[in-house]
């Protein structure tokens, strides 16, 4: 049974409100002002809040104020009830971080559509979503009632790279992060022989950049377009914003840095002990997985042999002879310079 906190000075409203709410199988715990609705939800520890704003001794801003600076409940959904018509009230109860509000007087219709509502979308937050990027876009969606990546991302300044062309550098401290609309992206590390290690591939839909900003640190990377390019900048501030009021979203992004971490870790390891084939093997369906592309019945790749070969850990010569040995196995065909893969399985059993 969820448990709902009702914070009102009134006695009738609040004794109504509760009494509604109690026929829809909910546990309400009532309290007549601000200083004692704080008292009640760090004891009882509600799954939502519902509020008024005009109160003696501490108003309703005030109680959402000190909710939210308490790890224990600060995440708890609070609407709040409030008599006021003026939207600059409906405003800054919003800025403040209350996630509804329903003006006075409401029936019981508004009441429990707002409750079930808010509470729908707390259990949704709840569920185990991926923790890839796809699992960060639903989190972002359910927390906000709308597209929060597309209201993130449309309407920004757009950069367009040229392929080869430098998007950020290794060793500069972050100021944005960068959503590619159109294109590819490889982040690199180079060594003092100038050799290249490939650390991340991305492309539409990827936000790119952010794991210095989640960390505090310098770039670790450098990134740059493998094709003509296009990208939506995200200033820091909005970046900032998304993850402090969004802590579900703040652990996806967190739970995504671990994955990449660990998915780095086993490629590095690839590197360092598979053999040749395996190393072309690995590094072929990679990209098939991060660009799919298909001709025919067949997947594509089209990416040069150099930066085929970093991302194999390989020198370009080495490569090609394997691509060669792949084709006259006939696990892949090249076509002006394009990878069209004959027998996937076969790549996965060599890999494998």
């Amino acid at each position: 049974m969820k448990k709902i906190l009702v914070i009102e000075d009134n006695d009738d409203i609040r004794s109504n409100t509760a009494e509604i709410l109690e026929l829809s199988n909910y546990e309400v715990i009532t309290a007549e002002n601000g200083k004692v609705g704080i008292a009640k939800a760090l004891e009882a520890k509600p799954d939502l809040i519902i509020c008024d704003i005009t109160m003696p001794e501490l108003d309703g801003y005030g109680v959402i104020h000190a909710i939210q600076r308490n790890d224990a409940v600060k995440n708890t959904p609070f609407i709040f009830l409030t008599a006021r018509a003026e939207r600059s009230d409906f405003r800054k109860a919003m800025d403040l971080g209350a996630d509804d509000y329903l003006t006075k007087p409401f029936d019981g219709t508004e009441l429990l559509s707002a409750v079930n509502g808010r509470l729908k979308k707390m259990d949704d937050l709840k569920k185990n979503f991926g923790p890839g990027l796809e699992g960060v876009q639903h989190l972002l969606e359910l927390s906000s009632g709308k597209n929060a990546l597309e209201s993130l991302t449309q309407d920004r300044n757009i950069n367009r790279y040229k392929k080869k062309q430098i998007i950020y550098t290794e060793g500069n401290h972050p100021s944005r992060v960068f959503y590619v609309l159109k294109g590819k992206v490889k982040s690199f590390k180079t060594n003092n022989d100038g050799k290249e290690l490939v650390t991340d591939l991305f492309s539409e839909g990827d936000f790119v950049g952010y794991v210095a900003l989640l960390e505090g640190t310098t770039y670790k990377d450098t990134a740059m377009a493998l094709e003509d390019t296009e990208v939506a900048i995200i200033p820091r501030e909005d970046f900032d914003n998304l993850i402090t009021r969004n802590p579900q979203i703040a652990k996806r992004f967190i739970q995504l840095l671990a994955k990449n971490v660990s998915e780095k870790e086993t490629h590095l390891l690839r590197l360092a002990y598979n053999s040749l084939r395996k190393k072309v093997a690995d590094a072929l369906l990679m990209i098939l997985a991060k660009y799919p592309t298909k001709e025919g019945e067949n997947p594509v790749i089209d990416i040069s042999r150099e930066n085929l070969a970093t991302i194999a850990g390989t020198a370009t010569e080495s490569l090609i002879r394997t691509l060669t040995d792949f084709k006259n196995e006939r696990i892949i065909d090249i076509n002006d310079g394009r990878i069209i893969v004959l027998n996937k399985s076969k790549l996965e059993k060599i890999y494998s």
